[in-house]
């Protein structure tokens, strides 16, 4: 069938409307949505970037500070490029066993299956392929979240969606719950523009982040973020943050949970983000006596891997901790 699809946009008309004929291709390949923007430097946002990062807003991620010259303007990480074609796939489970009920410990739904980056640069790679059957070799490179892009601001200049108040890319007709990657190359493209924000007078996502890391409308103190706190932080979590944690051991759906534009989300149909049995049936006891054998063994191809053994468990035990001493106050 994919065959088929680029035989017949090789032949069509169409051909020459290239931006059309990619999204064609992108569609084909599973993914939900496809923006194309010009490859230029940014301007306004790379001095929201450095404002972020003078402020240390970043925590302990330095690597945030790297390659600055290069996060802002993509013509110098991938030379002659042209065009950014941004991408969107979805990734809202249908099955929420995981973070139901309030002893769950919980895990953000991204993480749940196979590691993203695995499964969508083998989606890329399959893209760029069909994209060089229908419109001959293009020069570039394929990205998921593993290089200095600013992958949210192309998908908002590509027109795929706006950064709502909690920083993250909401679409109009499936809501927040998307990776994102992009192909930056030298393809000439028409480019697409941005859409409007649509986040109105809403704040439910800062009124209901538990840690105040949403500061203030669309301005994240990443440093306080519960999924910063799980996975990018190495050393031990803060005393501070004792009893505002709400059970997530690795990552955090909170803002997205709360989002009104989230009622949309539709459940993925990809096996590989599926999680397995043994996660879905993990009580307190079982994650408290997790060893580095199960641990190795559940999450084999997960993103939780990125935490290691000793992460996770770091973060079990702060749960847990904190979960003790609110039981043994509620009893005083």
């Amino acid at each position: 069938m994919y065959r088929d699809l680029i035989f017949r946009l090789v032949h069509s008309q169409k051909v020459a409307n290239r931006s059309q004929v990619l999204k064609q291709l992108a569609k084909a390949n599973g993914f939900d949505f496809c923006g194309i923007s010009k490859a230029e430097k940014l301007q306004d946002e790379a001095r929201q970037l450095e404002s972020w990062l003078n402020q240390d807003l970043h925590g302990k991620m330095a690597y945030m500070a790297n390659h600055f010259d290069m996060r802002v303007d993509p013509r110098l990480l991938v030379p002659g490029a042209k065009s950014i074609i941004s991408l969107a796939f979805n990734y809202f489970p249908e099955n929420q066993a995981t973070n139901n009920g309030e002893d769950s410990l919980k895990i953000s739904r991204y993480a749940q299956g196979e590691d993203y980056h695995k499964v969508l640069r083998r989606k890329l790679q399959n893209l760029v392929v069909g994209i060089q059957s229908a419109l001959g070799h293009i020069d570039g490179r394929v990205f998921v979240d593993s290089a200095p892009v600013l992958e949210k601001v192309w998908a908002k200049r590509s027109g795929i969606g706006w950064v709502g108040k909690h920083t993250n890319l909401i679409s109009k007709e499936q809501g927040s719950y998307f990776f994102l990657a992009e192909i930056i190359s030298d393809l000439e493209l028409e480019p697409d523009g941005p859409i409007k924000d649509y986040c109105g007078t809403c704040t439910k996502c800062i009124d209901a982040c538990p840690t105040d890391a949403i500061f203030e409308p669309y301005k994240l103190d990443a440093s306080k973020c519960i999924s910063y706190l799980t996975v990018e932080l190495k050393e031990a979590i803060p005393t501070a943050f004792e009893g505002k944690m709400e059970n997530w051991i690795f990552g955090c759906d909170i803002c997205q949970e709360v989002c009104p534009w989230n009622r949309f989300s539709k459940p993925h149909q990809v096996p590989e983000f599926l999680p397995k049995p043994e996660m879905e049936t993990m009580k307190q006891t079982d994650w408290l006596e997790l060893t580095e054998e199960v641990f190795n063994s559940v999450f084999e191809k997960s993103a939780v891997k990125r935490t290691k053994f000793e992460g996770l468990k770091r973060n079990v035990a702060f749960a847990l901790q904190q979960k003790t001493r609110q039981e043994a106050g509620s009893k005083d």
